[in-house]
């Protein structure tokens, strides 16, 4: 059994085929352990933190971070038996032909123990995030030796074990000094999460050239803005922005890619691909509201997010329940519309890396409070940016909250594979006719998308008016509906 072994990317979600590595967490030379997040690497559809399949030290890094790899190349060579001594090595301090002959490959899903990274996971997926498996230790780095050599050998060559040998009984020639890097460098690479580095692109801030205040030096929002209002005199060191955002012809290019790459090629498909017809409805939500400020009075309910999207979703989960056609899809494959008696509620979300839609499964059997708290989380690990791509593939109804942003509704595109998507306008005190009497009344405003292929006017009208009821009166119709 071969001592080094080569770890291919994964398969990091749904027909996924390549990942960009956004930064390395470990370097040649250094040793880690079982289950050590080693890369945080961005899809199409998340940025995810990829941990070691073995212990041992890290003897290659096959691709620089901004690289986009394909599923299934070599990232990362390991060294799974440190103590075994040096690795055979040609004079040119490269690994034997022999050497690299014996480099074992990752093995198929299915040849590792179920529950272990690597190991076949529910649904015959392979369990490669972190979380799956058991972590036996914290993530450590073994001290780095101070010797020029082994400072200066680039990140994707081998660097074995040097052997014991007499010291020369001359003094080593001087060698020039090389400048150190940067606390926010990783081997040339600025440490740095993804929104931290969107945000430095959007704002034309060179990462390589800033120092990281934060945990292990890596940079922070704080060192971006910083950067724009240093002077530009600031010494060597010192936190510096690159060149303007715009170039000589005030232009800035941006790369399609990741999640917007994703989201363009989804929506251009559902524009094409289904019939969009959108309906609007104005409505009353003054008892929603006043329902609302009851829930949060509740003891159970202190510590618990409550907002008016939450009543939306239960509106729109109720009145799934009354028109099911509403939660279906489309397949040309086999000619046939297919209804769902289970509903994956999506909920838009924007991120910094982009718009993303991850859905809680089943949503339709959540209590109030348990709906609730999974869309409380369900934002939480989305603004994070490390939404798992199987909250984000499944979805069959979705919800998008413009109102955050003080837009009044919209005509929204239907994700792929749905039928129908609703749009929540903010709710804003509006002059409004109550009871034979103009009153300021809590009002917004709906609009639905449907595909008119599985939606007609009729059922797409019934469903707007369900959710109106609803939310017009929401302790009336939960009496009445059941």
């Amino acid at each position: 059994m071969s001592r080094v072994k080569e770890f291919n990317l994964p398969d990091l979600g749904e027909g996924l085929t390549e990942g960009e590595i956004l930064q390395w967490m470990v370097q040649v030379g250094d040793e880690i352990t079982l289950n050590q997040p080693i890369v945080e690497v961005e899809t199409a559809k998340a940025a995810v933190e990829i941990p070691a399949k073995w212990a041992g030290v890290v003897t290659r890094i096959f691709h620089d971070a901004g690289t986009t790899v394909e599923v299934g190349s070599p990232i990362i060579a390991i060294d799974t038996e440190p103590g075994a001594g040096p690795l055979p090595s040609d004079n040119g301090g490269q690994p034997s032909a022999a050497a690299l002959a014996a480099v074992e490959v990752a093995p198929a899903e299915g040849a590792v123990e179920p529950g272990l990274i690597g190991g076949p996971a529910p649904g015959g997926r392979t369990a490669v995030l972190v979380g799956y498996g058991p972590r036996t230790t914290a993530a450590k780095r073994r001290p780095r030796k101070e010797a020029p050599a082994a400072a200066s050998a680039p990140a994707s060559t081998v660097v074995p074990p040097a052997p014991v040998t007499p010291a020369p009984a001359a003094p080593p020639a001087p060698v020039a000094a090389t400048p150190s890097v940067p606390a926010g460098r990783n081997g040339g690479v600025a440490l740095a999460k993804p929104p931290v580095r969107k945000l430095a692109r959007d704002l034309g801030v060179d990462l390589h050239a800033l120092v990281g205040s934060g945990p292990a030096g890596s940079i922070t929002r704080d060192d971006v803005h910083a950067a724009l209002s240093a002077p530009a005199d600031a010494p060597a060191g010192a936190v510096a922005s690159s060149a303007p955002s715009f170039g000589p012809d005030r232009e800035q290019r941006i790369p399609i890619k990741g999640v917007r790459k994703l989201t363009a090629e989804n929506m251009v498909a559902s524009a094409f691909t289904a019939p969009h017809v959108t309906e609007f409805l104005t409505v009353d939500m003054t008892r929603t509201m006043k329902a609302l400020d009851r829930l949060k009075q509740r003891p159970e309910w202190r510590d618990v997010r409550v907002s008016p999207l939450l009543m939306v979703a239960k509106a729109a989960l109720m009145a799934i329940a009354r028109h099911p056609m509403v939660n279906a899809s489309w397949s040309d494959a086999t000619n046939e519309i297919i209804v769902k008696e289970y509903v994956n509620l999506g909920v838009a979300a924007a991120t910094d890396r982009g718009l993303i839609v991850p859905n809680i499964k089943d949503a339709g059997r959540l209590s109030l409070r348990e709906l609730a708290d999974a869309m409380t989380g369900l934002v939480q690990v989305a603004k994070s940016g490390k939404t798992p791509p199987a909250d984000m593939s499944g979805g069959t109804f979705t919800i998008t909250n413009v109102g955050v942003f003080g837009v009044d509704t919209g005509t929204p595109i239907l994700p792929p594979g749905e039928a129908a998507i609703l749009a929540f306008g903010a709710v804003r005190p509006t002059p409004w006719v109550h009871k034979g009497k103009v009153k300021v009344r809590q009002v917004t405003t709906l609009g639905l998308s449907f595909d008119h292929r599985m939606i007609d006017g009729e059922l797409g009208s019934k469903f707007l008016r369900d959710l109106g009821a609803f939310l017009t009166d929401p302790e009336a119709v939960l009496l009445a509906w059941g």
